[in-house]
C-alpha cells in the first residue's frame, strides 16, 4: 500500500517514515509539513541517510493523490485539512491524533460516511490490550474499589488529560453502566470532601522526555490493583499505525478503531 506521513518531520512524523520503509508490504508515497516548515524540500528519508525520492511538501492534495492513505499525528487543526482533503479525493486515514472537542469527532464521524478512517487515542498493540484488560477488571471490581487514571507525559504535550487516559476512562465507564462525562474528575484542589465512589478521577503530569505512562489504580479497602502500560518509545504506536493502514486495504468507508483492527471487540 502506498502511504503518505503527515507532521513528517515531528519526532513521530520520522517513526512512522522509518516504519514504513522498514515493512516489506507497504511504500512511503509522500510526506507532508506545515507551509513555513524548514523541512519543506528536503528528502523524507534524509534523517535515516536513506535517499527515498519522497520530498517533504505542503502540498495535501497532490501527496494525498498519489497516495492510497495517510497516516496523521498532528494537531486537530492538521487533521481536519487532512480530512477535507482525503475525502474529496476519496482516500483512507489513520488518525492518531488526540485533543479532538466534541465537534472535531463528529467531523471524524462524518467524513467516515465516505471515506474509511481508523481513529484512536493510541495506536501502540500494548495500549489496546491494556484496554480490553481495564474492561474486564471494572467489570470484575465494580463496587469496594476507587478508580483513578494518572498518565504522565513528555513536557512538550500540549493536551491533559491524554486521549489515551480518556480513552481509558470511556472503556471503564461504559463497563460500569456510566456516563464519563458525568462521573469524570479531572484533578482536585481545595476542600473537596469525601470522594463519590462514583467517580472516576484523572491525573496528569508533565515534565522532560517522558514518552507516555499510564495507569489505572482500582483502590480497595486493604488492597490495590493497577494496571499499567509504559511506552519506551514511540516505535510501538509508528508499528500499531502501519498495521492499522493494513486494516483498511479494501475497505470503502467506515469508522474503526485499534480495538476492530486487533479484532478485540
Amino acid at each position: 500500500m502506498k502511504i503518505a506521513i503527515a507532521g513528517a518531520s515531528g519526532r513521530m512524523g520520522r517513526m512512522l517514515i522509518e516504519a514504513v520503509l522498514e515493512a516489506p508490504d507497504t511504500t512511503l508515497s509522500g510526506a507532508l509539513a506545515s507551509a513555513g516548515s524548514a523541512a519543506l524540500g528536503r528528502d523524507a528519508g534524509a534523517f535515516l541517510g536513506r535517499d527515498t525520492g519522497v520530498m517533504i511538501s505542503s502540498d495535501i492534495d497532490a501527496v494525498l493523490a498519489a497516495s492510497d492513505v495517510v497516516i496523521d499525528f498532528t494537531r486537530p487543526e492538521g487533521t481536519f485539512a487532512l480530512l477535507e482533503a482525503a475525502t474529496r479525493l476519496r482516500k483512507g486515514i489513520v488518525i492518531g491524533t488526540t485533543g479532538f472537542d466534541a465537534a472535531g469527532k463528529a467531523a471524524i464521524q462524518a467524513a467516515a460516511q465516505t471515506i474509511p478512517v481508523v481513529f484512536a487515542a493510541n495506536m501502540s498493540v500494548g495500549v489496546n490490550i491494556t484496554f480490553k484488560l481495564l474492561d474486564v477488571a471494572a467489570r470484575l471490581l465494580a463496587s469496594g474499589y476507587d478508580i483513578e487514571v494518572i498518565e504522565s507525559h513528555h513536557k512538550h504535550k500540549v493536551d491533559a488529560p491524554s486521549g489515551t487516559a480518556l480513552a481509558m476512562g470511556e472503556v471503564i465507564a461504559q463497563a460500569l453502566g456510566r456516563n464519563l462525562d458525568e462521573c469524570g474528575v479531572f484533578g482536585r484542589s481545595g476542600v473537596t470532601g469525601e470522594r463519590d465512589p462514583s467517580t472516576i478521577g484523572f491525573s496528569a503530569i508533565r515534565g522532560g522526555d517522558i514518552i507516555g505512562e499510564h495507569t489505572v489504580m482500582f483502590a480497595g479497602i486493604g488492597e490495590r490493583i493497577e494496571i499499567t502500560h509504559k511506552s519506551a518509545n514511540r516505535v510501538a504506536y509508528a508499528q500499531g499505525s502501519v498495521r492499522a493502514v493494513r486494516f483498511l486495504e479494501g475497505k470503502s468507508a467506515g469508522l474503526f478503531d485499534m480495538q476492530d483492527v486487533l479484532g478485540l471487540k
